[in-house]
């Protein structure tokens, strides 16, 4: 049965994860104590065989293999490897779910597309949507090991109400090699053309509706029986399990505590009184190797994450209820089919007839919500210039537009100057770059329009200017 604790974590306080941590339904713990004990075990057994049972000369070559097996499981790129293949793993997880075929788009356009009151109406409505159901069981049972524990033949699924007996003998008279989930599927487009010559279907655009919404059900079927035949490839889940064993297989021995080799510098602890040097000082002998513990509950529970949702159809604590949605499925579709069909409520004016903007009223616990201003968006409170000639319409002209000046490099100005020019400066105006830059006018005021006529004066005035003062340079 899936764990669902997203009542827990509805709101983010102090300790919220903290207590999950205290589960042990669907936890890493279940998952991971046996191959964690099998760990602990075989390190404490390598641990009093150096320290008990080994010679000194023993020990000595035990010391070399150690530190040789430290060096060599840094190379394994363990969380590159390992992280590329869970993420791999989950996101094939989420859509494997998603590719579960649900009968609920499908139900709403039977019930409205397929007509009748009588038995013959409710008779077919009932069928198609039977056929639906019928089809995702199948392909349920080649997938979902419970699912196929719950319908181990198909005598069991003629009387759980999925198929009749008649419907078992079209069924197994069809000689085919391939699993046969579709054959449900062929049986509804052929009845809902039936329906279509019948008059129940009033027309060819509610049929193709219907057939649409079928198709798309059928293509779920089919995604979820290939996602179950198409697997990871077996060369990449081999690789990450290797790379995981071999790096705690060399983890075993060379995170042993082993003596310092002979003639190494030792770190000394401060002088004494008197000026004396301390005693050397070694490696901090851990009967139980803490760090390597924890990266062991890590890694290897990172391993147990993508073996536990590889495969979502099987029976751990977080896979699929499959058999809830079977059960869900044709309750709810059959439901809407029949009890349904043009049993409506009568239509009434809603309380907010006669009132210009619908206010629902708050709890007391939620009434401060309503005094919050709502998102108009990002810009809506942006602080404008309060200067008007910023906010004055102007029209673009290319035809009237002059080159502009090259753009000023703030860093480079430090060092060239204040009016330095950018050294993107061209050649046709390098030799007018001792002078000041041309002020670019790209735009020109609408004065006929209700324009600043002042501000087009100043404009020309200072166009004029700019002009004599070009003509005099040499």
């Amino acid at each position: 049965m899936t764990v669902s604790y997203t009542l827990k974590v509805a709101e983010a306080r102090f300790g919220a994860f903290s207590g999950l941590l205290l589960r042990w339904r669907g936890s890493i713990y279940k998952l991971l104590y046996k191959e964690f004990l099998v760990f602990v075990a075989l390190y404490a057994l390598l641990s009093i065989t150096y320290r008990l049972l080994l010679t000194q000369e023993q020990k000595h070559v035990y010391a070399q293999v150690a530190r040789y097996c430290n060096r060599s499981a840094d190379l394994i790129p363990l969380s590159f490897v390992l992280g590329f293949y869970v993420t791999l793993v989950v996101n094939r997880w989420w859509a494997q779910y998603t590719s579960i075929p649900l009968p609920d788009q499908l139900m709403c356009v039977i019930s409205a597309s397929v007509h009748g009151v009588d038995q013959r109406g409710r008779l077919l409505r009932r069928t198609l949507i039977r056929y639906a159901n019928l089809s995702s069981v199948l392909v349920l049972r080649s997938v979902s090991t419970r699912v196929l524990k719950r319908f181990p033949t198909m005598e069991h699924v003629v009387d759980a109400g999925f198929m009749s007996q008649e419907e078992r003998k079209k069924f197994e008279s069809l000689k085919s090699d391939f699993n046969k989930y579709w054959v449900p599927c062929v049986w509804f487009t052929n009845l809902a053309a039936q329906a279509r010559r019948d008059g129940r279907i009033r027309d060819d655009i509610a049929l193709c509706l219907l057939l649409e919404e079928l198709n798309k059900y059928r293509a779920k079927c089919s995604m979820l029986f290939h996602y179950d035949w198409i697997s990871i490839p077996l060369v990449y889940t081999q690789v990450v399990t290797i790379a995981v064993y071999s790096f705690f297989a060399l983890s075993l021995v060379g995170r042993q505590f082993v003596e310092t080799e002979a003639g190494a510098a030792k770190p000394r602890e401060p002088l004494e009184p008197g000026g004396k040097p301390g005693p050397a000082l070694g490696d901090l002998d851990m009967y139980v190797p803490l760090t390597t513990l924890l990266q062991f509950f890590f890694y290897a529970g990172w391993l147990k994450v993508a073996e536990q949702i590889i495969n979502p159809f099987g029976e751990d604590d977080d896979d699929f209820e499959t058999n809830q949605l079977i059960d869900r499925n044709l309750q709810v579709s059959l439901l809407s089919v029949d009890d349904m069909y043009q049993n409506l409520p009568p239509a009434e004016k809603d309380p907010y007839w006669d009132e210009d903007l619908a206010l629902p009223p708050y709890t007391v616990a939620t009434v401060a919500e309503s005094l919050r201003p709502s998102f108009l968006g990002s810009t809506f409170n942006l602080r404008m210039s309060d200067d008007p000639e910023q906010s004055v319409q102007v029209e673009a002209s290319p035809a009237l537009a002059r080159p502009v000046a090259p753009a000023q490099t703030p860093l480079l100005g430090r060092f060239l100057g204040v009016g330095a020019p950018s050294p993107a400066i061209s050649l046709r105006n390098f030799g007018r770059a001792r002078g000041a830059p041309r002020t670019p006018h790209l735009l020109r005021f609408r004065a006929e329009e209700g324009g600043d006529p002042e501000a087009a004066d100043r404009i020309e005035e200072e166009e004029a200017a700019e002009s004599g003062d070009e003509a005099g340079q040499p």
